[in-house]
This record gives structure tokens, sequence and C-alpha cells, in this order.
């Protein structure tokens, strides 16, 4: 949670709370049907009931948060069918941003991916889980500010933050990233080399995986 600067003034805005809400959502501060109670947030985000209160509401549009009648807000829970849908979604939409990726990918762009590439099998070959996921994280966002896709950008980051809790526990488990690892290698490759088709094709086959493993993780 945000520390709280008790010399301030300033109350938080609902955009800020609500942006506020959605990274402790991503990183697991929040779990799901974790009730979130006005009172609490407004106090522990330095902010007024009424700002909670749209940032709720905010939340409960995007699919993080749900309401409970009679009971307030929790932080919503996600059935294992509907991860598999959200990552099958994320699959049409991310397939978009590789193509375009691939055809406007410029010289630095090109050498930042081959770092982060490198990065990625060093962190795969010494165990090192968080920072393979880390640069996991970091190889879609880039991908997707390169294909220059704003709203493509904007509904993938709401789709992932919906199924964030499964990526969590993927990125947990051994042996994953010896499977998902040459995925990554072969859409790095394909935008690099200026291949849309093959950047496309290569991230649908990555994201189908993924979703192969959601499914498996609850068999």
């Amino acid at each position: 949670m945000k520390p709280i600067d008790t010399q301030s003034t300033e109350v938080l805005g609902s955009a800020e709370v609500a942006e506020l809400l959605r990274q402790a959502i991503d990183r697991g501060d929040l779990v799901p049907k974790q009730r979130l109670v006005e009172a609490d947030l407004a106090l522990e985000y330095g902010s007024s009931r009424g700002n909670v209160r749209a940032a709720l509401s905010q939340l409960s549009v995007e699919g993080l948060v749900e309401r409970i009648q009679n009971r307030g807000a929790r932080v919503r829970a996600v059935s294992v069918e509907e991860a598999v849908e959200i990552t099958e979604v994320r699959s049409a939409l991310e397939a978009l941003c590789a193509r375009k990726a691939a055809e406007r990918i410029t010289d630095p762009d090109v050498d930042e991916l081959r770092g982060l590439a490198q990065r990625m099998e060093r962190a795969v070959q010494a165990g090192d889980r968080r920072s393979y996921s880390e640069g996991n994280q970091r190889l879609h966002a880039k991908i997707i500010q390169i294909s220059g896709q704003g709203t493509a950008a904007a509904m993938i980051d709401r789709l992932r933050s919906q199924a964030v809790r499964y990526q969590f526990r993927l990125s947990a488990q051994p042996g994953r990233s010896l499977v998902s690892l040459p995925e990554h290698l072969a859409i790095i490759d394909a935008v690099c080399t200026h291949s849309p088709d093959a950047a496309a094709e290569a991230m649908r086959r990555h994201l189908e995986s993924v979703a192969a493993a959601i499914r498996a993780s609850e068999a």
C-alpha cells in the first residue's frame, strides 16, 4: 500500500486512487475476493470516501472489482474459464501488435529487444524466475509500445490485470520458462527481422501456449 505523508494536506483524486488500486491488484497485495472498505482505503491512500467510491466504480467497469449487494466491494475473482478466454482475446490483440511492431521497428528497438533476449536466456540458465518474469513483462510491453497501437494497448492492459493471478501462478511453475523462452525468442526474431506474418503467428502461438498452461494448472 502507498505510504501516507501525515504532513501533507493533498487529497488524492479518484483517478490516482484507481491507479494505486490497479497496481496493488497487479502486485497481488489485494487478492481475489478481498473486501475493499471505502473508509479504510480513504485513510490508507489519503483520499476522500467519495473519491474512493468513484475509483471503485471505475475499477468495477474495468472488471477488476465487483460490488456485492449490501456488502460493498471486493476484488473480483476470475475463474479458469474466464482467464483462458481473456488470454485468447489478448492473443488476437497482441498478434496485431506484433505484426505492426515488425513493420515499424527501428534499429535502436532491435538492439533493445536483442539485448532483452540475451538477458532472458541468462535468467533461464541461472534459474532466476523473477528476472525471467520481469523480462517477459518488458518484452510484451516493448512490442506493444513499438506497434504504436494505443487502443489495443489500453485493452490489453485491462485484460492482463484481470487475469494477473494466473500469470503469477504460471511464472512460479518449475520448468515453465523452458517452454516459454523459445516462444519469446521466436517473437523477438520475427519482429527484429521485419517479418509481420511470422511475428503475428509467433505471438499467437505463445499466448495459445499460455492459455493451455492455465487450463492445465487447474486440472
